[in-house]
């Protein structure tokens, strides 16, 4: 008989922790999970708006530590902070903070407010919807439907429990000793998150359960039962001896407005009983003849006398005395249920499906950190808790897993013209990733079985197959190549991809190489090579996520699907001399997208995206960007424009398909990078010399 699963929850705490021990244990080793910066940006919504571009070269050649001294104060008094926007899996995003590098140092207990919302166990699939131009003129926008993410769980609640606690674990270690946590959850789930949260961080260090009256749910007629309307929010300590606390106010009901009827030169008040609540009160008397209160007074003869003396106790013969409470300019102090912030102000909505509103992130960050105080989302979503941390002078770090909401925070942030910050990945990500699926003893032969398995091909002998990474079709002569998730699949991998369709085994009519990363300038090589029985994939890069669910192979082949690269093609590049200035002319040319069908769409959504590939394939860039000084490492976008951006011009649905950015005057050849990212999160460059 299957355990329940209130039966399983002490061994999933205890599996959890272990994973999480696993992680701590191996971050003094070498093989540690590292960041890697993708991007330094610079939110600029047009080249007129900064000064960025005019400082002289030397600025952009700083190591990233040092890159941004002026902006932020630091954690560690030599080396300064920049605020992160982290792609990837966030148990690997906190093992690489909590690890360090040699830019920045661990960040092992120096978060002080973390807030999460993580998926709900909801058993729901939840989408996002992308407007693009319409596929012929004067018609209206496309809107696509684009599946964002699932929260199903392949053992139910269970298995969302086993994701959840040595991510809870991990966030406690980052947690300063005066930190503390909110979790945002709701009826699914909630009660048994914080049975792990007092597992984790402890039952003594529980704060509050804060109810927000969230959407109202189902109101028909068949719904018979009570309407959903809230969430709940449980907020720990890291520590019993101290936090960060700041104290927050509501406005006053409209019924607790009427209380407040009379008024004096101290203000508006009501009168208000003295009666201590719980019994045991102060026992004294005025020598008014007044009546005692039934359980004593609340607050000693001393206070009584100084109200007294100020006006604010009422003492009359034969009553009980009470006292004047003002109405304070502030409001009342909050309380642990919030009817008073809406779901969301309509002119606030982006578009995500789980979006929260600002107004209850400025209530938790104001609530539990100061100026400066580092602030942590790792379920970034929206981009809600970096926006507001933002806005309040706080340091900041969000992940997530997903790209479209990477971009989306992304936008989000350049739109309300944040500091700069960095866009980083987990370094090896697949690599990582794999471990976590497959086991930390995994071999990336093993990894390269399961693709050539996914996509149908058999593989090769282990004589004729010594890297465990060659495959073959059985029908026909077609070699399959899978390149390991540790590589950049370029124009050395090609190369030998075609040798090997020439010369193994007496050769072969085609090749097919399955890729996982790839080096920026894979397009244009391939345009070189030119030839027709060469096949370049990409490898889902959902797969091995998909994997951690256990999901059987035989399903997963069903579901998946290996898809043709994009890439961006770009006009070459003008040069011009104006004065101590030179002017860079940049026009996008083309974007080959992914194949539609690799992309998770219903076919009706499918077609609309077809006519838009047809018609005009650049209306599918999101964001594009430029780097005029590119060193080959880190990214530094000086220049951007985005969907929904109308500074550069009036058309919300594209990006401006031209630049033309005033950069200080550089001898020589200047080294320039164009990097685009599409609606669907994907992300290719070109790099250009300018002579």
């Amino acid at each position: 008989m299957s355990k329940s699963l209130l039966e399983q929850l002490p061994e999933i705490v205890a599996k959890g922790r272990q994973e999480a021990e696993r992680i701590l244990e191996s971050l003094e080793s070498r093989h540690r999970v590292v960041l890697q910066t993708r991007e330094m940006v610079f939110p600029a919504k047009d080249v007129v708006q900064k000064d960025w571009l005019h400082r002289p070269d030397s600025a952009f050649d700083l190591p990233q530590s040092s890159l941004l001294p002026e902006i932020q104060p630091s954690l560690n008094p030599i080396k300064p902070w920049s605020n992160r926007l982290i792609y990837g899996d966030n148990l690997l995003a906190m093992a690489a903070l909590l690890a360090g590098d040699e830019h920045t140092p661990s960040l092992r207990g120096k978060v002080d407010l973390i807030y999460i919302d993580p998926p709900f166990d909801s058993k729901a699939d939840y989408r996002t919807k992308i407007t693009l131009p319409g596929a012929e003129l004067e018609q209206k926008p496309t809107v696509i439907e684009q599946f964002a993410y699932s929260d199903t769980w392949s053992d139910g609640t269970a298995s969302y429990l086993a994701m959840i606690v040595p991510r809870l674990v991990l966030m406690r270690e980052l947690l300063s000793d005066s930190g503390s946590i909110y979790v945002h959850l709701d009826w699914h789930v909630g009660h048994y998150v914080k049975i792990m949260m007092d597992a984790v961080f402890g039952k003594e260090n529980f704060v509050n359960e804060v109810i927000w009256q969230a959407a109202i749910g189902d109101t028909s007629d068949k719904n018979k039962k009570f309407i959903k309307s809230h969430d709940a929010i449980y907020m720990y300590r890291k520590t019993t001896t101290s936090f960060i606390w700041n104290d927050v106010f509501q406005e006053y009901s409209d019924a607790s407005e009427k209380l407040y009827s009379k008024s004096d030169e101290g203000g508006y008040y009501q009168m208000v009983s003295v009666d201590n609540p719980g019994g045991g009160g102060y026992i004294y008397d005025f020598g008014y003849g007044e009546k005692m209160p039934r359980n004593g007074y609340r607050m000693p003869k001393e206070t009584a006398l100084e109200w007294l003396k100020r006006g604010i106790l009422q003492v009359e013969a034969g009553k009980v005395p009470r006292r004047k409470l003002y109405k304070s300019p502030d409001g009342v102090r909050c309380r642990d249920v919030w009817t008073d912030i809406r779901s969301l102000q309509g002119n606030e909505t982006i578009g995500y499906a789980t979006q929260k509103p600002v107004t209850l992130l400025e209530r938790i960050i104001s609530a539990s950190s100061n100026n400066d105080s580092l602030v942590a989302d790792f379920f970034g979503g929206s981009g809600t808790t970096a926006a507001v941390a933002e806005k309040l002078d706080r340091r900041w770090i969000a992940t997530d897993l997903g790209k479209p909401a990477c971009m989306v925070m992304r936008k989000r942030l350049i739109d309300q013209n944040a500091q700069p910050f960095l866009y980083q990945a987990i370094g090896d990500y697949q690599v990582e990733s794999a471990k976590t699926a497959l086991g930390r003893k995994f071999r990336v032969g093993d990894l390269s079985q399961i693709v050539l398995q996914l996509y149908g091909a058999l593989p090769l002998s282990p004589e004729d197959n010594p890297g465990r990474n060659l495959g073959r079709i059985p029908e026909g002569k077609t070699l399959v190549l899978v390149d390991s998730p540790a590589k950049m699949t370029g124009l050395a991998t090609l190369k030998k991809a075609l040798a090997l369709r020439d010369t193994l085994l007496g050769g072969w009519d085609k090749v097919v190489v399955l890729g996982w990363n790839f080096d920026p300038a894979i397009g244009h090589d391939l345009q070189a090579l030119n030839d027709a029985q060469l096949d370049v994939l990409v490898i889902p890069p959902d797969l091995l996520d998909r994997l951690k669910k256990k999901s059987g192979l035989e399903k997963l082949r069903k579901e998946i699907r290996f898809s043709t690269l994009q890439y961006l093609t770009v006009k070459p590049i003008q040069r011009k001399a104006s004065g101590e200035q030179e002017v860079l002319s940049i026009a996008l040319d083309n974007y080959v997208l992914l194949s539609p069908d690799a992309i998770n769409l219903d076919e009706a959504n499918r077609a609309k995206l077809q006519q838009v590939i047809n018609h005009e394939p650049l209306a599918l860039i999101e964001y594009w960007a430029v780097d005029p000084n590119y060193d080959g490492t880190t990214f530094r976008s000086l220049w951007q424009d985005y969907r929904g951006n109308t500074e550069n011009d009036g058309d919300a649905l594209r990006c401006v398909n031209q630049a033309e950015l005033s950069v200080p005057s550089k001898t020589g050849v200047r080294r320039v990078c164009v990097r685009a990212v599409d609606v669907f999160g994907f992300e290719s460059e070109v790099v250009q010399e300018v002579v």
